[in-house]
């Protein structure tokens, strides 16, 4: 498969682009990779080097791609974290260009605005741009818990909460929602959930928590279930195989103590994952 990917880049480390390129590479997919910053590395070290671009530069790379008559042979549009809400009417005019070309191709978008615990971090502008106009183009949306919650505009705090959450969210557009880092009242203590809801459908997997956090990991999920969604059309499957593949790339991070998921050294936990967690009905 063809996947178009509109994401962030660091230089060192693995977020955005650099989280999500490689596992769906490693996977056997083709990814064009669009850049929608360039930073030394990721925010949370508190001091990075770079920039961010343009929505007009993300256009020129997408009418470059355009011009090598390839846009009808993507299967997907991947999309991330956006430095401001001109990038995300960028990514939107891809997607459709996109699907001018190839009605069959699918809109992921990872939906980044924040975190339990660190609220929005995103800038202003962003937040509006992803629940007034991105859900209404995307076929599946990636958020976490807290992200849910601002999308749904309600909170999600047990099984019956979350699924009224994401049935506002699917009322929004997307056929599709997979909600990650989740932990709700009925999460047992030492787990934590990933959900997905297709056309009223729901699964749920449940792996350990493990006792590292790291930069990244949302991304490579998000690519993940996408490319996997793609191949199977099957949600339930789709996140059996996301969930188990960063649970092995998370549990060899924290093995090693490394402060980056170790995209790279962990690379076999994509492809065969040490740990298989199937996903039940929900």
């Amino acid at each position: 498969m063809n996947i178009l990917s509109i994401q962030s880049w660091v230089a060192y480390g693995h977020v955005g682009n650099s989280s999500a390129v490689f596992p769906m590479q490693r996977l056997g997919h083709e990814v064009w990779a669009v850049n929608t910053v360039q930073f030394s590395n990721h925010t949370g070290y508190g001091a990075w080097k770079g920039q961010v671009y343009s929505g007009n530069a993300i256009r020129d790379l997408v009418d470059g791609i355009a011009d090598r008559g390839v846009l009808g042979a993507a299967d997907g549009v991947l999309s991330g974290y956006m430095g401001d809400a001109a990038i995300g009417e960028a990514v939107l005019d891809a997607v459709a260009r996109v699907k001018a070309a190839n009605p069959e191709a699918l809109y992921c978008c990872d939906p980044v605005i924040g975190d339990i615990g660190r609220g929005v971090f995103v800038r202003p502008g962003i937040p509006e741009f992803m629940r007034d106009r991105a859900l209404g183009v995307a076929d599946i949306i990636t958020p976490n818990h807290f992200e849910l919650e601002y999308l749904a505009g309600m909170e999600a705090r047990d099984d019956a909460a979350l699924v009224r959450a994401l049935d506002a969210v699917h009322a929004l557009g997307p056929a599709v929602v997979v909600v990650t880092s989740l932990h709700t009242d009925d999460t047992p203590l030492g787990f934590l959930d990933l959900v997905v809801s297709d056309r009223g459908r729901k699964w749920r997997v449940r792996t350990p928590l493990l006792p590292v956090s790291v930069n990244g990991a949302g991304d490579a999920i998000a690519a993940l279930f996408f490319v996997h969604y793609l191949a199977t059309r099957d949600a339930g499957e789709a996140l059996s195989h996301a969930a188990s593949s960063v649970y092995g790339l998370l549990r060899r991070t924290e093995e090693a103590g490394s402060r980056e998921i170790l995209t790279v050294a962990a690379q076999d936990e994509f492809v065969n994952p040490t740990t298989v967690f199937a996903a039940e009905a929900l």
